[in-house]
């Protein structure tokens, strides 16, 4: 046997190392228009695994860190924004459902053209739409490890084709009327105006429903900030913030742009961007946290990774934020003491929350339901952390606990768990892989995978646009539609949209219950 062999075997961290360096690599590759990012890991790692059984033995629990530690950061992210955009998203479930019932039965038809067993095909199918918990139910029900066979060559297929198709969305444009435009893409804009219509600033259009906010107020010599309740005069000169056709609205309302802007003059008002990084302040509202009564100031803008957003009343702070603060010239050192400001706490993870928060998805994921016909449902540790950190991620925080993680964080610690996830599905599943990915039972496999995945994605694309939702939350739906993470990260890389995490979040859990249920359907004799 090859020495270098022998090491790796004996030192699977190094393996694992090895694997995720040369994946990274392959990743940057590109093809064509596409290169595969974090996927590389899978790809390197199933060549690697075909070299030597040893490699792909006692990896369990790497694979499923990292797959609960990145679905657990999804959904973290993702929460807040899922369970607002339910109703909107209502329509996608749905039509996932019903996609993924039209693949079940294609696959049980398919499988009996190519003289497939109900046991490879099942495997097939969870490969195809790369479920592991899918995978697991189907090798259950059959016994045996041949739905493992069918899975390990699927797999490759399915992620290489839905990668190409997100690509292929991502890169066109279709009216969206049920959808909401990205943050990242909005931009905000800030004038200077002067009031020729007196009367309650809560008149203003875009005030009430927090399109736009207002800052610096000019009044006889005198600059301050604009209190919420504020009795607006004629010849007041206010500052206006907001999307751009918001605060054009506004505008013409008010009365009529001035060129000099209130803002160059710091001299009584000042403003300035803040970390956010006091726990006592994480999760709170921009209301709740009363700026105003507190310092005479206001928040105007929060940056938030890549997105810039407008300070609305009930915009939750998360930790890591930057949000713009305008407030009197004296005050900027009490604004900061409140808020933190301290870029070190921000690169600190919080342990304890994280930790619970994952203990409970790996718990949740741990309860078997029976279903009618002696089929069983489990969440497994792939949707398990997901739907707990999604609800997390809509409460914010409980008490002390601050469920959030700062944006940095999350990121860092999502890349991590879905390299080591995919590296250890790659080396084990390489054996499996390679002695049949040649063969001629192999070669039917991979036609059933393709047309499987083809017809879905397809399907699903066609339901996305139908519904009337974007490119961008149809490409993330897909991505968790499918379920595999590569996909989201190759997806993100592309463009900078919240929407994909929220589409995906939508999917991935309530797709893995559907694909439970299906392969054991599929594999019954």
């Amino acid at each position: 046997m090859c020495p270098m062999l022998d090491v790796l075997a004996a030192t699977p961290l190094l393996t694992i190392m090895v694997v995720l360096a040369l994946g990274t690599v392959v990743g940057m590759i590109p093809f064509g228009p596409v290169r595969f990012g974090p996927a590389g890991a899978l790809f390197v790692g199933l060549g690697v695994g075909a070299l030597d059984p040893r490699l792909g033995e006692g990896l369990g629990l790497v694979q499923t860190l990292g797959l609960g530690l990145f679905v657990y950061t999804v959904g973290i992210a993702a929460g807040s924004g899922f369970f607002r955009d339910l109703r909107r998203q209502l329509p996608l479930m749905v039509g996932a459902v019903a996609v993924l019932g039209v693949l079940a039965a294609l696959t049980r038809g398919l499988a009996g053209v190519l003289g497939l067993t109900p046991e490879l095909a099942s495997g097939a199918f969870a490969g195809a739409l790369t479920s592991t918990p899918a995978l697991a139910a189907a090798v259950s029900r059959a016994g045996n490890q041949e739905p493992a066979v069918g899975y390990a060559i699927s797999y490759p297929v399915g992620v290489v084709v839905t990668i190409l198709v997100v690509a292929v969305v991502l890169g066109r444009s279709w009216p969206a009327p049920r959808d909401t435009p990205p943050a990242a893409g909005v931009g905000l804009v800030d004038i200077s105006v002067e009031v020729l219509r007196p009367g309650p600033l809560a008149d203003v259009p875009g005030f009430r429903d927090g399109t736009v906010r207002f800052s610096y107020l000019r009044r006889d010599d005198r600059t301050r900030v604009a209190g919420e309740d504020e009795q607006l005069r004629l010849g007041d000169r206010v500052v206006v913030i907001g999307p751009r056709e918001p605060v054009r609205v506004a505008t013409e309302h008010l009365g009529r742009r001035v060129d000099q802007h209130l803002a160059h003059d710091r001299s009584e008002v000042d403003y300035r961007r803040f970390v956010v990084s006091s726990r006592d302040v994480a999760g709170r509202t921009v209301g709740e946290l009363d700026l105003p009564g507190r310092f005479q100031g206001v928040v105007t803008r929060v940056r938030r990774g890549d997105l810039d957003l407008l300070a609305h009343e009930d915009l939750p702070l998360e930790l890591g934020d930057r949000v713009r603060v305008v407030v009197p010239r004296g005050r900027m050192g009490e604004v900061s003491t409140f808020l933190g400001d301290s870029e070190r706490r921000i690169s600190e993870v919080d342990a304890f929350s994280l930790a619970v928060g994952l203990a409970l998805g790996l718990l949740l994921g741990l309860v078997s339901v029976p279903l009618p016909g002696g089929l069983t449902l489990a969440l497994g540790s792939a949707a398990g952390p997901l739907v707990v950190g999604m609800v997390l991620g809509r409460l914010e925080r409980t008490g002390p606990l601050v469920w959030g993680l700062p944006g940095p964080a999350n990121l860092t610690i999502r890349q991590l768990g879905l390299l080591l996830f995919l590296g250890a599905t790659g080396l084990t599943a390489g054996q499996a892989f390679a002695s049949s990915v040649f063969s001629l039972v192999g070669l039917r496999t991979a036609v059933l995978a393709a047309v499987v995945v083809g017809v879905g994605a397809v399907l699903l694309v066609g339901v996305g646009r139908v519904v009337g939702i974007s490119p961008a939350r149809t490409a993330g739906g897909l991505s968790g539609f499918v379920g595999q993470p590569a996909i989201l990260a190759f997806a993100n890389g592309r463009v900078v949209d919240e929407r994909l995490d929220a589409g995906y979040a939508a999917l991935f859990a309530l797709g893995i219950i559907v694909k439970i249920v299906a392969v054991q359907v599929i594999g019954s004799p």
